[in-house]
């Protein structure tokens, strides 16, 4: 027999409540609600910087059947302002399980809420569209109309600068597995921990540098090629970041950029970028690579898109681009490509953590890039 959890309340900042058990951490937390349909690899979703701020709804309603273990994160902590399940798991049962999911929320201090219908509240977040939303338990309960006005009270998801506060403060470096072929200068806002390793696979020596970076330190690692990474906030409001992509561009060196990397590769290119409805998290987006005709299942965390053309190139002060990738759930564009100069990006995540393994190819692509150049 388990105790049971105490009481608590999800409160929506359209008023709409939720009342179920306490999960990981009783407590108060407040962010905005997205959901994600991975039916696996919630460790790698919680640890994902790029959910900094988000109060993450699992649309699976069985989660924490293979507890945590310390080999799985893709960052140092857990990173989701809270978490939201239907059913979690009583006990994990994994060989590589050193501990429960709920014990690792509460260690965290993660806030969470259990027992509630995830599919009532997925449907209302895909009619309504993503929105702020607080986790209450324990002393942090109140009446419903108390409960509300903390909400409301919460900042936008639009307008938020984040990546700042995620990004790592020191240079560190990931050493080429095997025989070192090319260094890589990537920038750091959110990175996740199997991208630096899917590129050392490939012989590349990654130096990770914060995203307060300046062209200068980008430079001073002599790259073949520079990364942009995936991270969180409002794209619109990373202009920093956005100078370093366009003073790569200038220098016309060998560029490769990932989800937030993307957005900044759009703005630097001239287009803009605007706040999808509910956007697309999990583990199985379907996208075209327009330059090969080939579908991928892809893995995504985006609230985000870039407003860039789908009929054909544009052009831009780097010459002529073009879209590569579309998503084909709603035609958002997924990649993006320069056509007289290496440098492209993509929206998802090709590093497979979590999620299929069918865009790694991108890996090798930006390899290729830096041998033409080298050649």
């Amino acid at each position: 027999m388990t105790t049971p959890k105490a009481p608590a309340v999800l409160v929506l900042e359209d008023g709409r409540t939720f009342r179920g058990r306490a999960y990981g951490a009783v407590g108060e937390t407040v962010g905005e609600a997205v959901f994600s349909t991975g039916m696996t690899g919630y460790q790698e979703t919680l640890t994902d910087p790029s959910y900094k701020g988000q109060v993450v709804v699992m649309t699976a309603p069985h989660v924490g059947n293979t507890g945590v273990n310390d080999e799985d994160p893709e960052s140092g902590q857990i990173w989701v302002a809270g978490y939201v399940v239907r059913d979690p798991a009583r006990k994990p049962s994994n060989w590589r399980a050193q501990r429960s999911l709920d014990e690792e929320l509460a260690k965290q201090g993660i806030v969470g809420i259990s027992g509630i219908d995830t599919r009532a509240l997925t449907r209302h977040l895909r009619e309504r569209g993503a929105m702020r939303v607080g986790i209450f338990s324990g002393e942090a309960l109140a009446d419903d109309a108390a409960l509300l006005q903390r909400v409301q009270a919460a900042p936008q998801m639009k307008g938020a600068s984040l990546y700042e506060q995620v990004a790592t403060t020191e240079p560190y470096v990931v050493p080429a597995i095997g025989e070192k072929r090319f260094t890589v200068a990537a920038v750091d806002l959110g990175i996740k921990g199997m991208t630096p390793h899917r590129m050392a696979e490939r012989g590349i020596e990654v130096h990770v540098l914060p995203g307060s970076a300046t062209v200068e330190d980008i430079y001073a690692v002599n790259p073949d090629g520079v990364f942009f990474s995936n991270g969180p906030g409002d794209p619109a409001t990373a202009d920093h970041p956005v100078s370093l992509v366009k003073g790569v561009l200038e220098r016309k060196t060998p560029l490769f950029g990932i989800c937030f990397g993307n957005q900044l590769f759009g703005r630097a290119l001239g287009q803009g970028t605007f706040k999808l409805k509910y956007g697309h998290r999990g583990i199985n987006q379907p996208v075209q690579d327009r330059t090969t005709g080939k579908v991928e299942v892809t893995a995504h965390n985006h609230g985000f898109a870039v407003d860039a053309p789908l009929d054909g190139p544009f052009d831009t002060p780097y010459g002529r681009a073009e879209v590569t990738h579309v998503c084909l759930n709603d035609d958002v564009v997924e990649g993006l490509q320069l056509l007289d100069q290496p440098a492209f990006s993509v929206q998802y995540h090709p590093e497979a953590a979590a999620g299929p393994h069918d865009a790694a190819y991108l890996f090798d692509r930006f390899v290729e890039l830096m041998e033409g150049q080298r050649a």
